[in-house]
């Protein structure tokens, strides 16, 4: 007996010989010289065009995550980019990897933290306790508390004051946002430690004010760090820093430089 064949569908795109959709829009006539980059993004997760608030905000965070400097991501797409230099796609892909709980990702796990402690953000709950209850909760799993603390930016990350102040700006400073701060003190009160929240707790809280399912939320990082790994690679090209990178590992890690 044949299994019963389910419906292949998407809502997403679709092409002809002489048309190419997206959404119900018409990629050469209504998308192209009207949105940016950010706007498309926004069009592909959400399924229709942001306002104006929207999308101040959403190219505002994808900016964000673009760029972080010589980042292991961005040392892992050099040093691929220097044995495969024909493939481009590669070396992205292979900084990409390493979005994860620690680096860009844990906008997922902020995000996805914020919606398991307060679902319903119209409820009337009192934050402070709650906020108490999510780390200790946390602590108790002996779980980190993400979206707080950075290995650099003490006692404040720097991009988080901008965000938090252009999502009051969009309307898009609430409950959430509220929380993750009211985290972020506790997480500090608790362990004795600098733990401010960092930008990819910005970037969750703030996901959850916009409506976003927090599975979709490390894709944000995703399509903004290709954006600037691309740059890291173009320059690569012109000014190599792999090979130092790989030599100077070689000869501090390699056993004859280790002390007796």
């Amino acid at each position: 007996m044949s299994r019963p064949k389910k419906p292949i569908k998407s809502d997403i795109g679709w092409s002809t010989a002489d048309r190419i959709s997206i959404f119900g829009k018409d990629l050469p006539s209504e998308i192209l010289g009207h949105l940016n980059l950010g706007d498309m993004g926004f069009l592909e997760i959400k399924g229709r065009l942001p306002d104006a608030n929207e999308s101040k905000m959403f190219n505002a965070m994808v900016v964000c995550l673009a760029e972080h400097g010589i980042t292991p991501s961005a040392i892992a797409a050099r040093m691929t980019y220097m044995g495969a230099p024909e493939a481009m796609q590669a070396a992205v892909a292979a900084g990409l990897c390493g979005l994860g709980s620690v680096f860009v990702g844990s906008t997922e796990t902020c995000a996805k933290m914020l919606v398991d402690a307060l679902p319903d953000p119209k409820a009337k709950v009192n934050l402070p306790e709650l906020a108490a209850k999510t780390v200790s909760d946390l602590r108790a799993a002996r779980q980190n508390v993400p979206g707080v603390g950075h290995p650099i930016h003490k006692p404040v990350d720097p991009r988080t004051p901008r965000l938090f102040e252009i999502a009051r700006e969009t309307g898009f400073s609430g409950p959430y946002v509220e929380l993750v701060q009211l985290v972020s003190a506790e997480a500090e009160k608790v362990s004795g430690k600098s733990l401010p929240v960092n930008a990819t707790g910005a970037i969750g809280a703030i996901c959850c004010e916009m409506g976003f399912d927090w599975k979709i939320c490390r894709g944000l990082g995703v399509m903004a760090r290709a954006v600037g790994l691309v740059g890291h690679l173009l320059e690569e090209s012109r000014h190599p820093m792999a090979g130092e990178i790989w030599h100077r590992v070689e000869d501090e890690a390699s056993e004859h430089a280790r002390p007796k």
